[in-house]
């Protein structure tokens, strides 16, 4: 048999195009011969390091991300849609505080246990599904119960988020996918028979999956290998 693949997904929940890429490479957990590494870190952190500029900032860029988001929510079947006011979402208010907090969660459960996935989607689902708050730690609290964490260690996760320890997590993952060459996220880093391989953006399953020796079965591949 097959060593399983590794593959890591640097990700921050202000990033609606990681999302997309964090729904697919979920689904494909259980089809793919691959163990999926969640890495949260912090956007804005990639983005000071590498020198880029988010694609809000650019006036064209930004109208076509309206279009492009909602074409894609589509395709990938992920209830994706835009804050009413996205300038204040990605820039003002931002994800410091989520992704402390998610990486607190990461701390307290382990990192490959299914808590950060179902805490990450809920806070995905208060930003870019219902344009809700995710800076206050009762934003937090209720994405957390509703992720299904007991209501009793939502206080100390809580405690947890804000500790120098967590703090310094959050940079050193952060300056992990720097150091990967990151420039934005989603980054997906692929590990492969002892090779790596390095792919940004929700747009490069197909190609991702030809590089790691697996077949592309679209966004939604449960539903297409029922039909078969």
């Amino acid at each position: 048999m097959a060593s399983r693949k590794v593959i890591e997904l640097f990700y921050d929940v202000v990033s609606p195009y990681s999302w997309l890429g964090f729904e697919v490479l979920c689904r494909y957990r259980n089809v793919w011969n691959i163990d999926l590494k969640l890495r949260p870190a912090f956007l804005g952190g990639v983005m000071k390091g590498s020198g880029n500029k988010p694609p809000g900032l650019i006036p064209n860029k930004f109208l076509y991300m309206g279009t492009d988001l909602s074409r894609l929510a589509e395709y990938f079947a992920v209830p994706l849609s835009f804050p009413n006011d996205p300038d204040e979402t990605m820039f003002r208010k931002g994800s410091l505080a989520a992704m402390r907090f998610i990486t607190a969660v990461g701390e307290r459960y382990g990192a490959d246990e299914p808590s950060v996935e179902r805490v990450s989607r809920e806070i995905w689902m208060r930003v870019w599904c219902r344009d809700e708050d995710i800076t206050l730690p009762a934003s937090l609290s209720e994405a957390t119960l509703k992720a299904g964490l007991p209501a009793r260690e939502v206080e100390e996760l809580l405690q947890l988020a804000a500790s120098e320890k967590i703090k310094d997590k959050l940079k050193s993952v952060t300056q992990e996918a720097l150091d990967y060459g990151a420039f934005g996220f989603p980054l997906i880093v692929c590990h492969v028979d002892g090779k790596r391989e390095m792919f940004f953006g929700s747009d490069r399953f197909e190609l991702m999956a030809h590089c790691i020796g697996e077949k592309w079965l679209g966004p939604q591949p449960i539903k297409l290998t029922a039909k078969v």
